[in-house]
């Protein structure tokens, strides 16, 4: 009898009461007791776990995790966006636990005893309203001898019991609360970056009826191919070819550009961008599940459940720390006590201090919440990243190697030069160019035909006849009954048509690095056309500002050597590598790896795909609607702008110094308090305000991220340090 193999199934949890690593540790034990192996994924900062299995009842899954005290809640497979926040009704529970919790205080304030009926009762309803979470994990911990957060709190109010300071035990716990709360809170901002990005595109399009009029659709039920209008000063609902009409649209929502990007007929538009004061009918290209902004958000997502190192370093550093301070926590309350003689109860009560103080929650959520809030304000910039890791890399930057076509340069040829070898005029030598070269595919012919449209818009071009490719040369045809000729040096000298002034024009455009091509008529050079692809307007600064970062930077080329010492002379480029395959680029890169450490690619995606596999950091030029970009690179520049580089870099930087500034804070608030601690000067409630604390300090000072200032690309940089010019 053969088994059949079960088929794999995914299962989505939002889990609120899953606020740091410690709770998914204990999420992640309590699924390992399923009798088969489930592969699960965590994404902190939503709340959500994604459980991948091949169980035949689903049920098993939740009743596992509400075994270990927290309220799973199925996400339907439709369903996107971040977890909901806190609920009114855990606030009021909050807000009556305490009320009671203080109350409890404030009868002890006026003369009853810490044990008196009243004070227990008041003392009672705030833990059962602000502790039952808390509690119910910690529980679980026990029963899993997992330590964590929520053991450590279980632990402290029951021995604030056990010595009979029920007032101190309330008032703890929901300090306790408060602090999640205000965290889960603080964690909600950080999830908004991503609510602003389904919230871009509009629910609904207009979309063209058979009849001619136009009707509003849902986006969903919009099928490629249909017509779709989009008034002045709207968004546009989905990706689309403009078919009809021209505008400036505004595309800084995706891609990050500043000034308005001009829409004409054939021009791609993409679902968020925000349409200028035209009106535009395009065709739709991509539903709304594969939009360009549905690609970016599956992007983001996904980059948050990828752990930085920090971050691991973090996770790991918290599952030593939590039993180092349990341990300490035991001496302190049992060595004083059996060895010197001192009172149980003071000793006791000290080391609840110290275990409340120890609470390494701010430690934890400090790295998620700036990670995230990075991976949020690189977004917002046209700038798509992987994963914090690459985000935590980029600062490490030595050497970045850049490809010269469609990174460096436009990508795509056009006329520079025409120069009259002979009795001709320039716009006359270019109507019979064009008259040959709308007969021919290569990129030349098209860069000539199309510069003959731009020059003599509407004017017809000259017919040919008996036209013939020869390959490698050129192309040849009559026109008026006199053969014209438009092709290499080669292919105009097999002819015997060059003259000293076409062989001087020559030798002057291609010491530029310019390609050229001879226009001959009867056995006489015309003639000779210069084409070349323009560099990027923004290549120069933004090869400075690397410089000013302290980036080697290196070309690495295809292209022959002289274009390419062109090209990188203009912009400034440190190291030029032309004539390279794609195999010896790869080469290349790994000697700059050996050699230098973190080594950044540029390329296109596809071409430069071994290249960009092989760097460290791997960043794909113009992935605004490019599937093959955004999943091959590392960094995803949603426009063609360089200077999304060093941005990258200095945020990256400021990432950096922000991870480092909240683990000292975080530790240091804590180590200062564990002493007071030790030597008797710290309270329970001193603890608990100190834990709220440094959570709340660590969380804002990771949520400044998206505002950090101006981007690289208007400001550059002084010097090394990043820091932009005041």
């Amino acid at each position: 009898m053969v088994e059949t193999t079960k088929t794999r199934s995914t299962l989505r949890l939002s889990i609120p009461e899953m606020d740091c690593a410690s709770e998914e540790q204990q999420v992640r034990a309590a699924l390992a007791t399923l009798p088969e192996p489930v592969e699960v994924r965590f994404d902190l900062v939503r709340r959500e776990v994604s459980v991948h299995h091949r169980l035949n009842d689903e049920a098993g899954i939740v009743r596992a995790i509400e075994a270990a005290g927290m309220r799973p809640r199925r996400i339907p497979d439709e369903e996107g966006g971040p977890s909901p926040s806190p609920s009114r009704l855990r606030v009021w529970m909050l807000v009556v636990g305490g009320f009671a919790a203080l109350a409890s205080e404030a009868v002890v304030w006026l003369g009853q005893s810490e044990n008196s009926p009243l004070t227990i009762v008041l003392a009672l309803i705030g833990i059962g309203l602000t502790g039952r979470e808390v509690l119910l994990k910690g529980l679980s911990a026990v029963r899993q001898l997992r330590l964590n957060i929520n053991l450590l709190m279980t632990i402290a109010v029951a021995g604030a019991i056990a010595i009979g300071k029920w007032p101190e035990a309330a008032v703890v716990i929901w300090l306790f609360a408060v602090a999640e709360l205000l965290e889960a809170f603080s964690l909600d901002r950080a999830r908004r970056a991503i609510r602003q990005l389904l919230a871009l595109a509009p629910e609904t399009a207009s979309v063209a009826q058979i009849d001619g009029s136009w009707a509003e659709r849902m986006v969903g039920e919009t099928a490629l191919g249909d017509r779709v209008r989009v008034l002045p000063g709207m968004r546009i609902p989905l990706d689309g070819q403009v078919e009809n009409g021209r505008s400036a649209v505004n595309q800084a929502p995706l891609t990050g550009e500043s000034v308005p990007v001009e829409k004409g007929l054939g021009d791609p538009v993409f679902a968020g961008s925000i349409n200028g004061q035209g009106v535009l009918e395009f065709k739709v290209t991509a539903g709304a599940d594969d939009s360009t902004l549905a690609r970016i958000i599956r992007a983001v997502e996904g980059a948050q459940g990828a752990r930085a190192p920090t971050e691991q370093f973090v996770d790991r550093f918290a599952r030593v720390y939590i039993p180092a301070v349990v341990l300490i926590a035991a001496a302190t309350a049992l060595v004083p006590p059996l060895f010197f003689g001192e009172a149980y109860a003071v000793w006791a009560y000290r080391a609840l201090v110290l275990l409340v103080i120890a609470c390494p929650c701010a430690l934890v959520i400090s790295t998620p919440v700036t990670i995230v809030s990075g991976l949020a304000a690189a977004a917002r910039r046209g700038i798509l990243i992987k994963g914090g890791a690459h985000l935590e890399m980029a600062r490490r930057l030595k050497v970045l190697a850049l490809d010269k076509t469609g990174t460096l340069t436009e990508g795509h040829p056009v006329v520079t030069d025409i120069v009259p070898v002979a009795s001709v005029e320039a716009l006359e030598a270019l109507a019979m160019a064009a008259s040959l070269s709308t007969r021919s595919d290569h990129p030349v012919s098209g860069a000539i035909a199309t510069h003959w449209s731009t020059s003599a818009p509407g004017s017809p071009v000259p017919t040919v006849d008996t036209v013939e490719a020869i390959a490698g040369r050129g192309i040849q045809g009559l026109l008026d009954g006199r053969r014209l000729m438009l092709g290499n040096h080669r292919f105009i000298e097999e002819a015997n048509a060059c003259s000293p002034a076409t062989e001087a024009a020559l030798e002057r455009l291609e010491t530029e690095g310019k390609t050229t091509v001879i226009l001959a008529r009867d056995g006489a050079a015309l003639a000779v056309i210069a084409v070349s692809d323009p560099v990027r307007e923004t290549s120069r600064a933004a090869i400075e500002i690397l410089h000013r970062l302290d980036v080697m930077t290196v070309m690495l080329s295809g292209d022959n050597p002289r274009t390419a010492g062109v090209v990188g002379n203009l912009v400034g480029i440190d190291d030029v590598r032309a004539g390279l395959l794609p195999e010896q680029k790869l080469e290349a890169l790994s000697a700059l790896v050996a050699r230098h450490g973190t080594v950044g690619m540029v390329g296109d995606g596809i071409n430069d795909a071994p290249a960009l596999a092989g760097a460290g950091i791997g960043f794909a030029m113009g992935a605004a609607g490019s599937d093959t970009a955004i999943e091959t690179a590392d960094v995803a520049l949603m426009d063609d702008d360089l200077r999304k580089i060093p941005e990258l870099i200095l945020l990256s930087r400021r990432t950096h110094a922000i991870l480092i500034q909240n683990i000292s804070i975080a530790l240091g608030i804590k180590f200062v308090f564990l002493v007071l601690a030790v030597l008797g000067k710290s309270t329970l409630w001193m603890a608990i305000f100190a834990d709220l604390g440094a959570s709340l300090i660590v969380v804002a000072n990771g949520l400044r991220l998206p505002y950090h200032g101006p981007s690289s690309s208007t400001h550059s940089p002084s010097g090394p340090s990043g820091q932009p010019d005041k």
